[in-house]
């Protein structure tokens, strides 16, 4: 029997995990059970963190731990689902294609920054939404300190004032002032289409993240949106032209395009709708993880949000799930009621909320303590040791906040 995973980003990684745990605790072996994990590089990307400096320094490797699980690593890049086989067609920078057949499937191919068709974004735009997208944007924000300052060398626009959003842009005047010097006249601007900033935390958190904008110098332009990208800067759909060098766009993400393989129903995002397993009901075989995934996460009408908070526990719980029905074990329905957030707020602190009505609980240095401590300690693989691996993975115990 065999078991593939297609991801290596957080959900891929626990459901690898989580599938190795389960069936060494049902006595079976690799030889029983194969466990596979498909991805480009046996990587993770600590994706959350790339608003940082030093992007580049922000992976973490997995083969070790793969190794230590007995889970094979396939090194590609999945670019054909065949459902009705029930194959999968990987390519590599180097060899031929190759197509693998599976027993279970688990699809944690995780989303991708939503690009809309507006001039010059293409050209224009930086973002942090990937490794290589992160490290573009920091090459060329060190390059601005060889150039002029004038025509908005020192000021930077971020569209979009969600989390991603205002990490990015409270983290971005102290970079500015690191690499252009302290008496640098650097400007961030946060553009956002809604009427407030944040808003999707509600009004609870808001007045902190207005504070820490006003505390760093953001300015905000509320309730307008980014019509054009051009050398000269960035045109809002005011008419106001802003002058810059650097637009960093983080408005919004979708599924990664593999799930429109996966012939079943999605929401707007392009996440497959699962059942509480897991499963992708109309399509045998199939799991569904992390971003990939509409996945309720209680009774109350509460769904899994595109996050790595959500992706590791929807990653132990499915990987768990595919392994189970191979093995003729029961499943276990996801459930993930505890519900955080720990907005980085730069070096105003960072703010820390807790429930789906996000109710502020630390705010400055001590919520920022524990943002580090999140983003260089919890969200980071196990050891390379078999034992402590394959107990990292229990379902109801990982993101149990």
């Amino acid at each position: 029997m065999r078991l593939l995973v297609i991801g290596a980003g957080f959900a891929g990684m626990y459901a690898a995990l989580s599938a190795a745990r389960l069936r060494d605790i049902q006595g079976a072996s690799p030889d029983d059970l194969q466990i596979a994990l498909i991805a480009p590089e046996p990587t993770l990307v600590v994706r959350p963190r790339l608003y940082e400096p030093k992007p580049e320094t922000l992976t973490a490797p997995l083969l070790d731990v793969l190794e230590a699980i007995d889970v094979d690593y396939i090194q590609g890049s999945a670019e054909t689902v065949n459902t009705e086989a029930r194959t999968v067609q990987i390519t590599t920078a180097k060899g031929p294609k190759k197509t693998l057949s599976y027993d279970r499937l688990v699809v944690a191919t995780g989303s991708r920054l939503f690009r809309p068709n507006i001039p010059g974004l293409a050209e224009h735009g930086f973002s942090v939404d990937s490794l290589d997208d992160a490290i573009a944007l920091d090459k060329h924000l060190h390059g601005l300190a060889d150039r002029p300052a004038v025509n908005g060398r020192d000021t930077v626009v971020v569209a979009g004032g969600g989390f991603t959003g205002i990490e990015a842009a409270t983290e971005l005047p102290a970079r500015l002032h690191k690499i252009l010097g302290k008496d640098a006249r650097t400007r961030v601007i946060i553009v956002e289409r809604n009427s407030a900033i944040a808003p999707d935390m509600g009004e609870g958190p808001r007045p902190v993240i207005a504070e820490a904008l006003r505390k760093l110098g953001v300015e905000t332009r509320l309730g307008v949106g980014v019509a054009a990208l051009d050398k000269s800067g960035v045109t809002l759909s005011t008419g106001e032209h802003i002058e810059t060098e650097t637009v960093v766009w983080a408005a919004g993400i979708r599924a990664a395009p593999l799930t429109a393989q996966i012939p079943a129903e999605r929401d707007k995002f392009g996440r497959l709708l699962v059942d509480r397993d897991l499963r992708v009901p109309s399509v045998a075989g199939v799991f569904a993880t992390g971003d990939a995934a509409r996945a309720a996460c209680d009774d109350d009408g509460n769904y899994a949000l595109m996050s790595c908070q959500h992706a590791t526990r929807m990653g132990a719980f499915a990987g768990n799930n595919a392994a189970a029905e191979l093995l003729g074990v029961p499943t276990r329905p996801y459930h993930q009621k505890a519900y955080v957030t720990c907005l980085d707020l730069g070096e105003a602190g960072a703010l820390f909320t807790r429930g789906w009505e996000r109710k502020v609980e630390m705010v400055g240095d001590v919520a920022k303590k524990t943002k580090q401590e999140i983003n260089t300690v919890w969200i980071y693989p196990p050891k390379a040791e078999r034992a402590a691996a394959l107990a990292s993975a229990d379902p109801e115990r990982v993101t149990s906040l």
